[in-house]
This record gives C-alpha cells, structure tokens and sequence, in this order.
C-alpha cells in the first residue's frame, strides 16, 4: 500500500462460528510485521474506548447503502508504525493495514476467512459498492479488544529469549489465541535453526542477502534476498542462516513462523 490507500476494514471469524456456520475447523489468525513506512503511517486495530456497538454497525450499514462514508477512526484505534514492529491480529479483532506501508502478513489460512466491514468507499467494475460482510462481521467482532487491550495483548510484545555469538533471538508472537509461533533472529554472523520436526517459513527482514546452509547436507545451501520468503521442510532438522554476500559483516535479520506445539 506504499503511495497506495488503506486495505479493507476487516475483520476473521473466530474459530467456534466459522465452525457453526461453515463446518470449517480453524479460521484466520494472522499478523502484520512492519517492513517499511513512511512517517505518519498507521495500523488499524481493535476498538476505541467506549464505544457504541450499535452504532458502529448502523454506520457501516447505512455508508454501504450509499450514505455517509464511515468515519473508521471513530471506532477503530489507530497506532503509528515503523519498520520492524509487530502487530498480533487474532481472530475477532478489527483491523487493516494503512497507506504508506509496506506490511508482512503472516497468516494461519488463505484469504477466504475474511469479513470485510468498510472498503473506504471504493467501487467495483460494476459501479457498485465492493461486497462486504457486516451481517458475519457484526456476530464475531470481539468489542472488549478495545486501546488499551489491545496495546497489552497485540502491540509489539517482543521478548528476548536467547542469545549468542553475533546473534539474539526474540519471541515476536503471536497470541495465545493463535496457533502459529513467530522467533525474530537478528545476526551478524552465523546462527543455528532446527525445524523440531515441523515446518519452518522464513522471511529476510533486514539485510540484503543470506546464505542457508544444511551442516548435514540435507539440501544445497541456497542464497535468499531481502523480503524473499523461503520454506524449510521439517525433515531438514538442523539448518544455519549467516549474513553472505555485500550483507557479511552487516547485521541481518529474518522472522520464522511455524506451528505452535509446545514453544
């Protein structure tokens, strides 16, 4: 959305409804790792204090009938970002990402799993207004993830868990209501990763380049760019990641997700 507008207000089922009303298991857990942004650019998410339910509702119901566009910041909390922060989105909170960023969103399904609320007003092929869900939307919205919930439970909360020679590993999420673990690897030299027999997914976040290399040749060592995303089987076991190329000797940076068991 760099020079681009606001994505949709939205919001995800949580897992109990769409398991009534879809017979579908789990839904859409997900977050938004900040990979760059201009000054003054937000995220949209969870409620303002002391708001009316009622009232937003009818809001979204009548700007979609081609009323009065509806004024999002007067529900949805706004908060500045900035490059590598991160923001936890669990199933029922409301949210988008803003203009004038450039978000990593690392999320537990495809895109089916959306209720969207609000499109800013914008208007399809056909002259109409985008289709929306407020009718889902309204039913799973969780109202008491309001400012100052959502600034405890969702806004950044990275803790340092381990660390070593060049390199320190932090816990970036995600909720507890949220089934995938995301680790945040800073490093300036080579650091150790093993799958624990699940499925690793990986992003570069800082740096330009990395080499990832097998100790038990299990793959061949393979070099991945800035904002690539890679993947590393669970079979693979042990793997390292050490800064390569015009990034050696330069601090780096990669953000894994992988499915929570015990972590």
């Amino acid at each position: 959305t760099m020079d681009g507008g606001n994505l949709s207000l939205q919001v995800h089922p949580l897992t109990e409804y769409i398991q009534e009303k879809f017979g579908i298991h789990y839904a859409q857990d997900e977050s938004y790792y900040v990979m760059d942004a201009k000054e003054g650019a937000v995220v949209y998410l969870g409620l303002r204090e002391d708001i009316q339910p009622e009232q937003m509702i009818n809001e979204l119901q009548d700007a979609q009938q081609g009323g009065k566009l509806f004024e999002a910041e007067k529900y949805v909390q706004t908060w500045k970002i900035k490059k590598h922060d991160h923001y936890l989105i669990p199933a029922g909170t409301v949210h988008c990402s803003g203009k004038d960023s450039v978000v990593l969103e690392i999320s537990a399904t495809p895109y089916i799993f959306t209720f969207k609320l609000w499109d800013w007003g914008r208007l399809g092929l056909d002259g109409k207004p985008r289709p929306i869900n407020i009718e889902h939307g309204k039913n799973v919205i969780q109202w008491n993830r309001t400012a100052s919930w959502t600034k405890e439970n969702l806004v950044n909360q990275i803790i340092k868990i381990a660390e070593g020679d060049g390199w320190v590993e932090e816990r970036t999420g995600l909720h507890e209501r949220e089934f995938i673990e995301t680790r945040r690897h800073w490093f300036t030299k080579e650091v150790l990763h093993n799958t624990n027999g699940g499925v690793n997914v990986l992003n570069l976040v800082e740096g330009k380049e990395v080499i990832v290399e097998s100790p038990s040749n299990a793959f061949e060592p393979f070099v991945v760019h800035y904002a690539e995303t890679f993947i590393v089987p669970a079979c693979v076991g042990e793997y390292s990641i050490r800064p390569y190329g015009e990034s050696e000797g330069k601090q780096c940076a990669t953000i894994k997700a992988f499915v929570r068991t015990n972590a």
